[in-house]
């Protein structure tokens, strides 16, 4: 079973914690975790995109001129295709980007991220923020630099929390690129996307409970 240093908010090493084997020592799977990480993206897809066809743009009604005699070739509506202000062909439609991915690819996804930054000595394991009687974003800057995770404006810092700590947001609200999220929302690319992953000691019972 890994191990990893427990801090303290001031950044001391105040002892040792067990890492769960099914989430930070799991086989590192990259075709997966792209694979996760692409239908992720994908669905954030809006796919509000649309173009008229000649049956719904307006006008059309009436036959531009006379079938022969003009010696123009025939038409017969100002709506088709070739004609400014006429319908689209092919033109995209709203549709859903949605990609499926099964729940255990899903899973294994996120195993094989966790792993990878466990391995590459991003994630640091933080007993307590405690921003309770000081949520102020000058002082979570501070505690972000004494975990040796920057300041909150250079290195992407993903901050997982047990629960939805109103105080920890609003401490970490004006700070670009630090970002919150709960021990049971992780997702792939937030955590791909991080340059240091905070975990608050009691997340990691959740993470096992939700993710192992």
């Amino acid at each position: 079973m890994p191990q990893t240093t427990l801090y303290a908010r001031t950044g001391d090493a105040i002892g040792t914690v067990e890492l769960s084997d099914e989430l930070f020592a799991a086989p590192v799977n990259a075709a997966v975790m792209h694979q996760a990480v692409t239908a992720q993206l994908a669905g954030r897809h809006l796919g509000t995109h649309d173009t008229k066809t000649r049956g719904e743009v307006r006008g059309g009604g009436k036959k531009p001129y006379r079938q022969k005699g003009t010696g123009r070739a025939r038409q017969g509506s100002r709506t088709a295709p070739h004609y400014k202000g006429g319908g689209v062909v092919f033109g995209p439609h709203p549709r859903s980007y949605e990609q499926k991915l099964p729940k255990k690819m899903r899973r294994l996804a996120l195993r094989s991220a966790l792993t990878a930054k466990f391995g590459d000595d991003a994630i640091r394991v933080v007993d307590h923020f405690g921003m309770d009687a000081e949520p102020k974003t000058r002082v979570f800057a501070g505690v972000l630099a004494a975990l040796g995770a920057g300041d909150g404006h250079q290195r992407r810092v993903l901050v997982v929390a047990p629960a939805k700590d109103e105080m920890l947001l609003r401490s970490a609200a004006n700070l670009p690129s630090v970002s919150v999220i709960l021990a049971d929302s992780l997702n792939v690319v937030d955590l791909l996307n991080a340059d240091a992953v905070l975990i608050e000691q009691p997340a990691l019972a959740r993470m096992e409970e939700v993710y192992a």
